[in-house]
Order: C-alpha cells, then sequence, then structure tokens
C-alpha cells in the first residue's frame, strides 16, 4: 500500500468545482484499495508569494507550509489536481509550488554546477481541467503549461514517473461523461497512479 499525498489546486477555497469532485473520486478509490491519504487544499492556505531569488534562496519557509511540507516528505505519490488557466496553472498554485520545492528541501545545487533531485522515489499524477477540448491544448498549444508543470517543475526535483490526465470541454461535459470521468479517478486512485 502506498501514501499518496492528494493536491487540490483548484484556488477558490470555497470548492465545489470539478477539480474538487474528482479529487475526492480519486481519494475514494485509493482509501478504498487501502492507501493512506494525505490532502492539502493549496486554496485554502495564506501564503506569500517569492518576490526575489535571495528569498527563494535563503528566506524560511512559511509557517502554513509545514503540513504541506511533512505530507509531501511521507508521501509516495502525489495526486495534483487543478484547472486550467490562461494556458497554465493558477498562480495560487504556482505561487505554492514556489514556496514548497525550495533549495535544501526539494533539490540541491551542486558545487560546479547541476542539482541533486532531494524527492526522488516519488511518482506523480497530474489531473487537469479545461474549457477547451483536450485535443486543442495538446495539439495546438503542445500541452506547454502541462509540460512545463511536469517536466519542469516535478521532473526537475525527482518526480518519476510524472503521468497526465487532460479533461477538456468541462463547461459543456453532459452527466454521463463526468460520470466516466469520475470512476476514472477512482479506479486511478485504486491503483495509485
Amino acid at each position: 500500500m502506498a501514501t499518496i499525498l492528494i493536491l487540490q489546486g483548484h484556488p477558490d477555497p470555497a470548492g465545489g468545482h470539478l477539480c474538487h469532485a474528482l479529487a475526492d473520486a480519486y481519494a475514494i478509490g485509493a482509501m478504498a484499495a487501502g492507501h493512506a491519504v494525505l490532502r492539502v487544499d493549496v486554496g485554502r492556505l495564506d501564503l506569500p508569494l517569492l518576490r526575489s531569488q535571495h528569498d527563494f534562496l535563503h528566506a524560511p519557509p512559511p509557517h502554513a507550509l509545514a503540513a504541506a511540507r511533512a505530507a509531501l516528505v511521507e508521501a509516495e505519490h502525489v495526486a495534483l489536481f487543478f484547472p486550467l488557466w490562461l494556458g497554465g496553472m493558477p498562480a495560487v498554485l504556482k505561487g505554492f509550488l514556489e514556496q514548497l520545492l525550495r533549495p535544501g528541501f526539494a533539490f540541491d545545487y551542486v558545487d560546479g554546477g547541476g542539482t541533486l533531485m532531494l524527492l526522488e522515489g516519488r511518482s506523480a499524477r497530474v489531473v487537469v481541467t479545461m474549457g477547451m477540448p483536450a485535443f486543442v491544448f495538446r495539439l495546438w498549444y503542445l500541452g506547454a503549461g502541462l509540460s512545463a508543470l511536469t517536466r519542469n517543475i516535478l521532473g526537475f526535483v525527482g518526480f518519476s514517473p510524472v503521468r497526465s490526465t487532460v479533461l477538456g470541454g468541462v463547461e459543456a461535459a453532459g452527466e454521463a461523461t463526468r460520470r466516466r470521468w469520475l470512476e476514472r479517478m477512482e479506479a486511478l486512485g485504486r491503483a495509485a497512479r
């Protein structure tokens, strides 16, 4: 059995969005299979934005990150849910990741250049919802916002493999489609994938 961290990246702290339902379905499947589930709702955290290289490298992490840091250390798998906004993740989620995945915790610089990945041994599933059709995002936009996260952030600190699920046309999706999405998330949670 795995320890799974579910990161809810929707910035609305009130909840009630498709991302919240998808994460809940993932958690239900994971718990039904006996996995331990930890959860962090990014939209409910009060975090400042990093504004300088000095702060990124040297300032202590905000106290509000303590539980998220502890959960990430414990987790073997991370499931991250967010809506696509302006081609990428919402600013609140990006700010959270910048605060969370800092030097000395997620990676370290190596003398002479290069980096040491400190979060190796963890896998991830990124679930992105969007208004546009998923094939348009992947073919026309080349999935740029998603690859920036999967390769340049999660891969950079050691997550592997990093899998993704792109759910497009969410506003036009009918009840049957949404039910299939929830069933798929439940199955992924059971499999810790």
